[in-house]
């Protein structure tokens, strides 16, 4: 259960002292070389608040901020940590106009704030491949994007026709466990192939819907069932394609009712969103709380300017 009145949320102090016992549970050690033992606190004095240290191995002074995507930010501490823990226990996203409104901060200093939590939420390295013997993955895609009807009309396509105008998410999803999405430019055997083949372990069960590129790549694996949409066939004994299908419920409701709008450039950073809380699930026992220490623990090491903000 989200609880905002803790302390770490409206007092810079404890909130710094909060992600110090995050990063360095065992005590500081220096970002810059790696030393613990040449590391020690600063007294506060000047304009050099709480919370400084200084390595005497490189004579360089850090905060808990440095090397972090927190780092050469103006924003206060308790305030990035209340975002993340927003964005964290909202199921289907939190706009930047409401973090803008809730923290104080400017409707652009809340868009780039949610993209660095997103970075957070992002693996830091490749989890390995899905499902393995007795497991089922599932895979599908789907379309984001506005109906036409909804748009202006200088920007509506005439023909209607499939994904035109759209973007494709394409995602696989283990049945009990953990989905892995993806922006893809198009859906076929060539562009989906290869990240069917590194993604899943060939002695699982792949479930599918009846598109051809699925027959095409489902014989490699240890046992391949589809569903015919077409006809009306979602469930043909343990074949479905509900689970990735439910996955896509969140994403879509997040999308249409809370953000409304998500650019090709920035939609891989929304799908890294939505399959982080859908991997830290209540299912799968963890909590709000829990869910924004595991986007602590991603902060490390990564850094997200405004002007590279369009990169991974």
């Amino acid at each position: 259960m989200t609880d905002i009145s803790n302390p770490i949320f409206h007092d810079e102090d404890a909130a710094r002292e909060y992600l110090e016992a995050q990063r360095w549970p065992d005590g500081p050690f220096c970002p810059f070389c790696g030393q613990v033992d040449t590391v020690k606190a600063l007294p506060a004095k000047g304009s050099m608040g709480k919370g400084w240290y200084h390595c005497r191995e490189c004579r360089k002074k850090f905060t808990v901020r440095v090397g972090t995507l927190y780092e050469r930010s103006h924003v206060k501490l308790h305030k990035w940590l209340m975002a993340t823990h927003l964005l964290c226990s909202s199921k289907k996203g939190m706009s930047a106009h409401q973090l803008h409104r809730m923290l104080g901060v400017t409707y652009k200093t809340a868009w780039f704030m949610a993209h660095r939590i997103r970075e957070a939420m992002r693996p830091a390295k490749d989890e390995g491949p899905k499902g393995g013997p007795d497991k089922v993955v599932e895979a599908d895609e789907t379309l984001i994007g506005g109906k036409e009807k909804n748009k202006h009309v200088s920007k509506r396509n005439p023909k209607n026709i499939g994904s035109m105008g759209k973007e494709t998410a394409f995602a696989l999803v283990e049945r009990g466990g953990r989905v892995r999405s993806y922006h893809v430019k198009s859906v076929n055997a060539k562009s989906l192939g290869p990240i069917l083949f590194e993604q899943i372990d060939r002695a699982s069960t792949l479930m599918s819907d009846d598109a051809g590129q699925y027959r095409l790549i489902g014989p490699e694996y240890a046992r391949y069932e589809s569903v015919n949409h077409s006809i009306n066939e979602y469930v043909r004994g343990d074949a479905h394609t509900n689970t990735v299908e439910g996955y896509f419920s969140l994403l879509k409701r997040g999308i249409n009712g809370t953000y409304h709008h998500v650019s090709s450039t920035h939609l891989k950073r929304y799908l890294a969103e939505f399959d982080f809380r859908y991997n830290e699930r209540t299912a799968l026992g963890v909590e709000d709380m829990e869910r924004t220490v595991k986007a602590l623990k991603g902060i490390e090491g990564k850094r997200l300017t405004y002007r590279r903000i369009d990169c991974r």
